[in-house]
């Protein structure tokens, strides 16, 4: 018998009684691990130290010739969104820098809608009687906050291998005019890992919309985050938009948030110049200027995105043997018992798990009373609500290889003690 047959028919023989004595074992180890979100592990913020000291006293012109100490360039410099340009496939004069977190830029972007509209809006979204958006699923829980913290509707979509369900999102997009814009991970979406086919790209730039203001919310967090070597291609959303004779449906998002410091990173929006001009008017109202050194910082470590590409190949370096472990435990595990399915990305940062239905809430109760925080349960649904509880957003990054293995042990343990409490295995 092989090891891995070894292994699944000793995992079939398990009994309550075995799984509770493992279990015991892991809470007796006091375990503090902490697999919640996609932050950066500490050897992957270490690829980017010398960064901290790589601009000289004298350094701190751009190549405009502005004094990057001061106030202006609210749009940012120009060898920062020619980087963006190149990031999020748009020109430079369709590129605007923000701060740290492109989460910002994207909540900003959701509020000056709704008080003011976006171009080609008849009136601000909130004087609208109701405003909807698509929300794929299971998504990004930050993306569902901002509808819920501005009383906005979400409606599920569900996600496929090709991203959106398409027939789906054309029938709400199409048939109701409340329906403002939807939430898009495309390329290794979160947590799915999903990149979208360039067929949902296109349907989703040529699609009828029944509210002239339509949008599509386009966090492209991931864009360069490969785990292969030959990644998957993404068809460009704003081309494809103005082809379509859409040219202001799309607003993309990016960052180095996950490439650099996660707290110290630099954002760019990128769209139509008519939708960067209407940000700007906004911004103008709210800040003097991002901070030009860090971006001047950003600039003189790596030159250009071919300096980002490379950059980004160390951190795969650092997080493929993370994703392989957590593959590699929960197929020891789990293979054949039918209790749970997961995702093996080519990319981003997470790794999406289906539990048995009902038990997802239970496995993470139980692996935190082991030690072992998971995201909450429901929280990758509008309004934190998974109808079939039982997705759990993994994230792999921070934890050290050895914490890793043992956190997906314990996750492991706590699928199969759930599923044996609800009489499943």
């Amino acid at each position: 018998m092989s090891e891995s047959n070894q292994a699944f028919q000793a995992a079939k023989r398990e009994t309550q009684q075995e799984l509770t004595h493992r279990y015991d074992r892991f809470r007796q180890e006091n375990l503090q691990l902490d697999m919640t979100r996609g932050k950066p592990g500490p050897e992957q913020l270490d690829l980017s130290m010398e960064m901290l000291h790589i601009l000289g006293p004298q350094d701190y012109r751009a190549s405009n010739g502005l004094d990057c100490r001061n106030y202006g360039s609210l749009d940012g410099l120009p060898e920062m969104k020619a980087i963006f340009a190149d990031f999020l496939g748009a020109s430079p004069s369709e590129v605007l820098i923000g701060g740290n977190a492109s989460l910002s830029l994207m909540h900003d972007t959701v509020v000056n809608a709704m008080l003011h509209g976006v171009p080609g809006s008849k009136k601000p979204w909130s004087k609208e009687e109701k405003v909807r958006f698509l929300c794929p699923v299971p998504g990004y829980d930050r993306h569902f906050n901002i509808c819920q913290h501005l009383g906005i509707e979400m409606i599920n979509i569900e996600m496929t291998d090709e991203g959106p369900d398409m027939d789906a999102v054309e029938a709400w997009v199409s048939g109701d005019a409340t329906v403002k814009g939807i939430w898009c991970v495309p390329r290794y979406s979160n947590p799915t890992g999903v990149t979208f086919s360039e067929q949902v790209v296109r349907r989703l730039a040529v699609m009828p919309a029944a509210a002239e203001d339509f949008r599509i919310m386009w966090d492209n967090a991931y864009a360069v985050h490969h785990l292969t070597d030959t990644p998957r291609p993404l068809a460009n959303i704003l081309q494809a938009c103005k082809e379509a004779g859409h040219p202001n449906r799309v607003f993309m998002y990016g960052s180095t948030s996950k490439i650099t410091f996660a707290g110290a990173g630099v954002s760019a929006m990128a769209g139509s110049e008519e939708n960067i001009a209407w940000m700007l008017t906004h911004r103008f109202m709210q800040t003097i200027g991002p901070d030009k050194l860090n971006q001047l910082r950003h600039v003189r470590f790596f030159g250009d995105m071919e300096g980002i590409r490379s950059h980004m190949k160390k951190h795969a370096a650092i997080l493929k043997p993370k994703f392989r472990a957590v593959d590699e435990i929960l197929n020891r595990e789990l293979n054949g018992l039918e209790l749970a399915g997961w995702t093996r990305p080519e990319g981003g940062y997470f790794i999406s798990l289906n539990t048995a239905e009902g038990c997802a809430k239970r496995v993470v109760e139980l692996a935190a009373k082991a030690g072992v925080k998971l995201t909450a349960a429901g929280a990758t649904f509008p309004y934190r609500n998974d109808p079939r509880d039982r997705n759990i957003r993994i994230a792999p990054s921070l934890p050290s290889l050895p914490e890793l293995k043992k956190a997906t042990e314990v996750l492991a343990v706590c699928i199969k003690l759930a599923a044996k409490e609800a009489n499943i295995y």
